[in-house]
This record gives C-alpha cells, sequence and structure tokens, in this order.
C-alpha cells in the first residue's frame, strides 16, 4: 500500500506525521526532534534548514529565510507595511515576491521546498524507504494563488500533493480520531502568521465544515513584533540609538521577543538583556504579562470577531458549541484561552499538542486517502462565493461560500445582442452584488456563431475539486463548441482586498442590492424596448390607433426614465410597457406559431 505521509508546513515550525494503524504519530527526525523550525539559512557550501538554520538568525541574518508562508502567493506589493521587518531582501519576478540571496532569487515556494524536502528526508530515514505523495495543510483562509503555491512547494521538493486540506479541519480530524466526538466544535487555530476559526458538525465520523474565517496575517509573529516594538522605543529614548539602522540589532530583538512571549506563558514576569552597538551598552528591561497583554489585545479581540463572524455564518449562537479546540502555538498565550473562553462560555480543551495537532490531522487525511481509516469522512467548504459576471456587471453566484467541497454547479446564459460572435467568461470571486468589487480570477472567450439575441445557448460549468481549485468550462449548446479554463492564482491580491471581502458585502449589502436592481431593471428596460419595436414593425396595421399610441406613449416614458437611479421608477416604466404591449406580445405569438406550424417546425420550437 502507498503511504501518503501529512505535513503541517507552518510559519514558525514544520512536522511530518503518519498513521500508525489507528493513531497518528508525529515522525522524529535523526535527532528524535519532532519540530523543524521553518527557516532557512544559506551558507557558502549550500543551506541548511530547522535548527542549524535557526542558529544563524543572528549570525548570518541577510542570507537566514523565516516566516516565508506569510510571503506564498503574494507581490511586493502586498507586503509593503511589513517590509522594515524582514532583514533579509525581498524582491519581485512576474508579479511574485522573491527573496534574494546574492545575485540568485528564489520564490517562497522554493524556499518552502527546502523545508520540505529535509521533513520528507527524516520520513524516508523512519521508514527506510522513498516516499513520494503527502497530504499538506494551509490556513483555511489562503487564497487559490497560495494554495498554488504551496503545491508547486511540494512538487519541487519531490511530492505528488495528493490533497490540501486547511488546518482547522485538520485539528478536527485528529481530535475526532481521539475522542470519537458528536455535535458542533469551534477550531481556534492561531500559529505563527496566520489565524482560522472554523465551525464543525462532528457525527458519526462525518466532520462537516458550517462555516470559516480568519486572518492570514495575524499570528504569534505579531505579538513578538508588538514587544520589539516597545524595545525599539525604549532604545531610542534610553540611548538614542535608531534601531532600524542595524540588521543584526532588530534580528537580536526578534529572537529576544519570542523568547519573553514564550516565558510569559507561564509566569508573570520576564526579563530582557540586549548588548547594544556602537559600545552603548547593554539594554535591559523587565516585562510583565500585564503589560504583553495590553500589547496584543487588539490583535486577540481580531480573532475573537472572526469568531462571531463564522458563528453567524454558521447559524449558531456561541452557546450551541459543544467543545472548543486549540491548534497552534500562540494558543498557549493566557490572555488567548481566556478571550476564547468568554467568547465561547466554556473552557478550550487543550488534550492534544496544539504544536502538533495539525500534523496529526494530516497523517489521518492521509491514512483516508490511502485506504487506512475506513470510518472517516472530510466534508470541507470554499470559504468565498463563486460566479461570473453577467449583464451591466452584476455577478451571477454559481457556488455561494461555505458551500461543501468538491462541488459542481452549471448554469445556462444567452446572449443579449444580435449577431455575437463570441461571449466573454469572466470568472469572479468575493460576495458583492458587482463585479467591480469583487476578485477576477479569469477570463476566456467562447465562440458563438452570430445568431438573434436569446438564441444561443451557453453552459457554463464550475467544479470545485478536494483541494479547493476551480475549473470553469463554457460550452456553446446548440454546436457543441467548448472552452475550458483551470483557474490559475492571481498573484498580486492584496490580502486587505481578501480580508474585507465579507465584512464589506456586509457593510455595503443594502446599496449594492439598490444598484444590481438597477442595472437589471435597465438591462430588462432594453430587452423591453428592442423587442417592442422590433415586433411593432413587424405587425404594423394589426393595431387600432389607440392602442398603438398608447404603445408610443410607453416607450417614450420608458425611455425619458433610463437615467434614472431608483430602480423602483425604472421598475414602473417596464411594467407600463408590458401592460401596454399584451395584445401585441399576443399576435405576435400567435403568428410566430402559425408561421412555425406551417413550415413544420412546431416540434422544434417547443423543444
Amino acid at each position: 500500500m502507498t503511504k501518503i505521509i501529512g505535513i503541517d508546513l507552518g510559519t514558525t515550525n514544520s512536522l511530518i506525521s503518519y498513521m500508525d494503524g489507528n493513531r497518528p504519530r508525529v515522525i522524529p527526525n535523526a535527532k528524535g526532534q519532532v519540530i523543524v523550525p521553518s527557516i532557512v539559512s544559506f551558507l557558502e557550501t549550500g543551506y541548511v534548514v530547522g535548527d542549524l538554520a535557526k542558529e544563524q538568525l543572528i549570525k548570518n541574518t541577510a542570507r537566514t529565510v523565516y516566516s516565508i508562508k506569510r510571503f506564498m502567493g503574494l507581490a511586493l506589493q502586498d507586503l509593503r507595511h511589513e517590509l522594515r521587518y524582514f532583514p533579509y531582501t525581498l524582491a519581485e519576478q512576474k508579479g511574485i515576491v522573491t527573496v534574494q540571496i546574492g545575485s540568485t532569487e528564489f520564490t517562497p515556494s522554493e524556499i518552502s521546498s527546502m523545508i520540505l524536502k529535509e521533513l520528507k528526508k527524516s520520513a524516508e530515514d523512519f521508514f527506510g524507504e522513498p516516499i513520494t505523495q503527502a497530504v499538506i495543510t494551509v490556513p483555511a483562509y489562503f487564497n487559490d494563488a497560495q494554495r498554488q503555491a504551496t503545491k508547486d512547494a511540494g512538487r519541487i521538493a519531490g511530492l505528488h500533493v495528493t490533497r490540501i486540506v486547511n488546518e482547522p479541519t485538520a485539528a478536527s480530524l485528529a481530535y475526532g480520531l481521539q475522542n470519537k466526538q458528536q455535535g458542533l466544535v469551534a477550531v481556534y487555530d492561531l500559529g505563527g502568521g496566520t489565524f482560522d476559526i472554523s465551525i464543525l458538525k462532528l457525527r458519526e465520523g462525518i466532520f462537516e465544515v458550517l462555516a470559516t474565517n480568519g486572518n492570514t496575517h495575524l499570528g504569534g509573529d505579531d505579538f513578538d513584533r508588538k514587544i520589539v516594538q516597545v524595545m525599539a522605543k525604549d532604545i531610542q529614548d534610553q540611548f538614542d540609538l535608531d534601531v532600524t539602522k542595524y540588521i543584526v540589532l532588530i534580528q537580536s530583538m526578534r529572537v529576544a521577543a519570542e523568547a519573553a512571549k514564550c516565558h510569559l506563558t507561564s509566569n508573570e514576569t520576564t526579563s530582557i538583556s540586549l548588548p547594544l552597538p556602537e559600545g552603548k551598552g547593554t539594554y535591559t528591561r523587565d516585562l510583565h504579562r500585564s503589560e504583553f497583554e495590553v500589547l496584543i489585545k487588539a490583535l486577540v479581540m481580531d480573532t475573537v470577531v472572526r469568531c462571531q463572524f463564522a458563528l453567524s455564518d454558521a447559524g449558531i449562537s456561541a452557546s450551541e458549541i459543544d467543545d472548543v479546540v486549540l491548534v497552534g502555538g500562540a494558543t498557549r498565550t493566557p490572555l488567548v484561552q481566556q478571550m476564547v473562553e468568554k467568547t465561547f462560555k466554556r473552557i478550550p480543551h487543550t488534550d492534544l499538542n496544539p504544536d502538533e495537532v495539525v500534523a496529526l490531522g494530516a497523517a489521518v487525511q492521509g491514512g483516508i486517502l490511502a485506504g487506512e481509516v475506513q470510518d472517516m469522512l472530510l466534508l470541507d467548504i470554499t470559504p468565498l462565493s463563486l460566479g461570473i459576471e453577467g449583464l451591466g456587471g452584476t455577478v451571477n453566484s454559481l457556488i455561494r461560500r461555505n458551500t461543501t467541497i468538491p462541488t459542481q454547479a452549471k448554469e445556462v446564459y444567452t446572449t443579449s445582442t444580435d449577431n455575437q460572435t463570441a461571449v466573454v467568461i469572466h470568472v469572479l470571486q468575493g460576495e458583492r452584488e458587482l463585479s467591480r468589487d469583487n476578485r477576477s480570477l479569469a477570463q476566456f472567450h467562447l465562440p458563438l456563431p452570430p445568431a438573434p439575441a436569446g438564441f444561443p445557448r451557453i453552459e457554463v460549468n464550475f467544479i470545485i475539486d478536494a483541494n479547493g481549485i476551480l475549473n470553469v468550462a463554457a460550452r456553446d449548446i446548440q454546436t457543441g463548441q467548448s472552452k475550458a479554463i483551470e483557474v490559475k492564482p492571481s498573484y498580486g491580491l492584496t490580502e486587505e482586498a481578501i480580508d474585507e471581502m465579507i465584512q464589506d458585502s456586509i457593510k455595503f449589502s443594502e446599496a449594492d442590492i439598490a444598484e444590481r436592481l438597477t442595472i437589471e431593471a435597465r438591462n430588462e428596460m432594453d430587452a423591453l424596448e428592442t423587442s417592442t419595436v422590433k415586433i411593432l414593425t413587424e405587425e404594423k396595421g394589426v393595431l387600432e390607433e389607440g392602442e398603438r399610441n398608447q404603445i408610443e406613449q410607453a416607450l417614450k416614458n420608458l425611455r425619458e426614465a433610463r437615467d434614472e437611479s431608483d430602480y423602483r421608477i425604472l421598475r414602473k416604466s417596464n411594467n407600463e410597457l408590458n401592460n401596454a404591449t399584451k395584445h401585441l406580445a399576443e399576435i405576435a405569438m400567435d403568428h410566430q406559431l402559425k408561421a412555425a406550424l406551417e413550415n413544420k417546425t412546431i416540434t422544434e420550437i417547443v423543444s
């Protein structure tokens, strides 16, 4: 049986795991350590990964790369607010952020592949055989670009990535395997660089994700950064030293801040001591837990707000949650545990090691795919709605957010203009009513033979696979001509834009819906005017003068109302013309049916 290992590719640390019978276990490296720091350092003799790279953080600062997961699938512009925090050089190549080491540039996928190779080697040494297949976890709120970048990292490392699994979902698998829990579970996942909250329904071995929310740029690294900012201000005030001019000092501050944060998880006070450059002496400071909690409170509150959004999306209240599971090293922070307990009104579970639980769940998913685990089923969801642009810049959603994946959706569309020779399929992601406010994923053209408006039938098919990757196909039903595209990641999307999509959909919902209704009413108005004028011309002489005058007056009123922004006024004009042309439409339909009967094509028309 082919072995499929599980990998937690983390911002701060990474782990690899496997199924040992019915239990997932983390694989140790040659030194017996299960946690591999997600750090790569470039030396004259090559690169090193993990603990060896961590030792280079201060003495080889500019050539030691950490927190690479924060850059996956992003452009340099997306990181403009964070660039000053990283001592190594960041550049850009074809819209993708790169790390520049000497004259060589590495993508985040390439750096990540070096970490994956180290994990792969540990597994191969452990089993004594080659490892070629893996399940890799990602934050639930990773977008298409970030997921694809993660798959690319696996491929570069020589791994076939059989499944990309959301980290909170993986944690629920590990938790469910241990407890066989029934009911509703909230998985609160706060790692080194990302936060996710997932609401899951567990029942008879089925793990169904009801809702998810999160922030791909919030984690323990940001807690460290708050301490660094305090240290920088102290050093400036006390020693008149601008720390931003000293890369090695900044890195030393970051390492000291991380150590202080960890010490405060079990102690009320910690001491910081740092030698300063230019013979300025030594900076020392005592940091109390209460001071630290003031620094990070806004960050923790951000996670609480996202928990409330997830509960709302799932259609449940906090009191209905049966259990809360904590995942990620940052959940060891006492303030985090207190706020989670307050939010969900119950003490969170910490039965499993929060550093290991995601990797354990990835092994379970690998076991399911390899047939080793028979009594479990994972039902994941897509976090944002997917659709295409419609007439007037509206959005036609085919797959709504929080839909269980894998999934498929089909819709049939037509043309709005006579003799169109092609239609543009513009694929969108987001929650807003108009295409301009959503994320553009892809565009392609489907050729059409010239035909009257409304005659072509174009079937659009959306398929989301188990990895959350979207495939879109369009087919002209009459001719059978088709075109398909695997939606490639759109690098360069700002994290702020993704993060605000759902909140903006709520904030602007009333205005968005009103504008959409106006556009739809105007589209209907154009179609009514075109068809009415056409029928009037074709049926000239069949109407009494009074009836014709009534239709022409309704047409005039409709044209005068076209520039109105209130959809109710537009609808009123449409209704007026519809009512005025009822008899005319009946006459036109009667003539069409008679013509069809004469040409013996009634069967084709009815079909």
